[in-house]
C-alpha cells in the first residue's frame, strides 16, 4: 500500500515555465505551463493553481522531462484568460 502525502499549494507549484512553446500555448490554447513537484498529482496541481491564482482549471496534463522535472500543462476555463495570469505573474 502506498502512502498518500498531501502537499501544500506553495510546495506543489515550483515556478511557471517561460519558453517559446509556453508563450504560444498561452496565446493559442489558454494554457499555462508550470514546473511542479515530482510527487504532485493532477488533482494537487489543480487545487494549487485554483487556490494560489484564483482561477478555474479545466484540465491538467503532466509529463516528466528528460532532466527529471515534472511539467504541468494547465488549461484554464474560458472565463479565465491565461494571458491575464501570465501578465499578473510578470511572464508577458
Amino acid at each position: 500500500m502506498t502512502e498518500v502525502v498531501k502537499l501544500g499549494a506553495e510546495r506543489v507549484i515550483l515556478y511557471p515555465l517561460v519558453s517559446e512553446k509556453a508563450v504560444r500555448l498561452i496565446e493559442a490554447e489558454n494554457k499555462m505551463t508550470f514546473i511542479v513537484d515530482l510527487n504532485a498529482g493532477k488533482n494537487d496541481v489543480r487545487r494549487a493553481i485554483e487556490s494560489l491564482y484564483n482561477v478555474k482549471v479545466e484540465t491538467v496534463r503532466t509529463s516528466v522531462t528528460s532532466e527529471g522535472k515534472k511539467k504541468a500543462y494547465v488549461k484554464l476555463k474560458p472565463a479565465d484568460k491565461a494571458a491575464d495570469l501570465a501578465m499578473k505573474l510578470g511572464l508577458l
